[in-house]
């Protein structure tokens, strides 16, 4: 940590919870989230977003869960995602269990629109039998009415109390593996919001305004309302609310927590898939080598490790430099565009070897540089990898089938 986080008030210690495998509060470093735009249903889509988020910071991303084929789209994304994959829930229960079923690190829940309390419940056992936390996610734009009237409006008392009522249905299946945000679009009532909710729970918090509008004044907003939080030594997660590209959100959570002190300052951006059923190589393996390698250059440069070439190059296109495995041999792209196959063995190599010239020679160079036969072996390969494996290799149909099942259920 750099010197300035000395300076700001000791952070106050929360429990602390597993988000997949991202610690959140208690001693663990403060997290960055967002959110995507996508259709969950659009998978690809959906998952290059994703991709391009985790190189921008996120350790966290948030897709909705609004209709059964965002549930099926969650099956097959949360497998394939670099970084652990929180639901948004608003009014269906139905969603939430599916949600649950499509195998997500988390669910978000507010408790302004899921009201019934047997539904609630229920949820939250599903939740604790699968290890799933959940964030009660309060919001001062929809409160449950009977708030609105005891509190003449959105006060900071309602907003925690309207957490405390959600935690009594948890507790009554004994459920605490939760976090808690209060948000608000007003920054002065966030603020106030969060105070309370600190000295009232000893659960993390999740920190944002909500609905903070476009660039510039989004991006002042959201900074005034959570580094003045952070500054206080409160808060454990953050996400930006921007009316943007979500990339911008977790370039300003980074940005954030940099200029604090809070998180470490670094020049390369290295991210990796999950190593899912296709995957050709052991990715965790080439991922440490390949940052071992990498960051002793400090090259300021996004590079992707992804374990298949049927899908890798797709999902991190955002990133500068990517490699991906295929039949024993490794396909480097720049920007999603394959430019040369190495044998496996070479793969850790021929990334820093590409690193440095792109770094020197510029993007449009490197492409120009590129093996125009490079394109035709990596779709050679793809389509041995679909024939061996087939287009399900992470067994997300399995999935799908309970999804629907669920679902189906809960209308009756």
């Amino acid at each position: 940590m750099e010197v300035t986080s000395s300076l700001l008030t000791p952070r106050r210690k929360t429990r602390q919870i597993s988000v997949g495998n991202v610690l959140v509060g208690g001693d663990a470093p403060i997290t960055i989230q967002s959110m995507t735009t996508t259709k969950t249903a659009n998978v690809d889509g959906t998952l290059q977003q994703i991709y391009a988020l985790a190189a921008a910071g996120a350790d966290i991303v948030r897709c909705t869960c609004n209709e059964q084929e965002a549930a099926e789209g969650l099956a097959q994304i949360v497998p394939r995602s670099p970084v652990p994959i929180i639901a948004d829930i608003h009014f269906h229960v139905e969603m939430a269990l599916a949600a649950l079923e499509a195998g997500v690190h988390g669910l978000r829940l507010n408790p302004g629109n899921l009201r019934k309390p047997e539904e609630i419940k229920l949820v939250a056992r599903e939740a604790k039998d699968r290890g799933v936390p959940i964030r009660i996610g309060v919001n001062a734009g929809s409160l449950h009415p009977d708030l609105y009237a005891k509190y003449g409006g959105a006060t900071p008392e309602a907003l925690v109390e309207s957490a405390q009522i959600e935690l009594r249905y948890f507790q009554e299946v004994d459920f605490d593996d939760v976090k808690i945000s209060v948000k608000a679009s007003s920054v002065a009532l966030m603020i106030a919001a969060y105070r309370l909710a600190s000295a009232t729970f000893d659960y993390p918090l999740h920190l944002g305004v909500t609905e903070a509008g476009p660039l510039p004044g989004g991006l002042l907003k959201g900074s005034v309302g959570i580094g003045t939080l952070l500054a206080e030594g409160i808060g454990d997660t953050l996400r930006y609310s921007l009316t943007a590209d979500p990339v911008e959100e977790a370039k300003a959570g980074r940005a954030l927590l940099e200029s604090l002190g809070l998180r470490e300052r670094k020049g390369l951006d290295l991210i990796a898939c999950p190593s899912c059923g296709r995957a050709e190589v052991d990715v965790i393996k080439v991922a440490n080598e390949a940052q071992q390698a990498l960051q002793e250059l400090n090259l300021p440069i996004q590079v992707a490790v992804m374990g298949c070439v049927v899908n890798g190059p797709g999902e991190a296109r955002h990133a500068d430099l990517g490699i991906a495995a295929g039949k024993k041999r490794g396909h480097l792209f720049i920007k999603g565009q394959i430019v040369r196959v190495v044998p496996e063995d070479e793969m850790v190599q021929a990334l820093v070897d590409e690193a440095k010239k792109l770094v020197a020679e510029g993007v449009e160079a490197r492409l120009a540089a590129r093996d125009l036969n490079a394109e035709k072996e990596a779709e050679a390969d793809r389509a041995l990898l679909l024939d061996a494996k087939g287009s399900d290799a992470n067994h997300s149909n399995e999935k799908i089938t309970e999804i629907r099942r669920r679902i189906n259920n809960v209308e009756k």
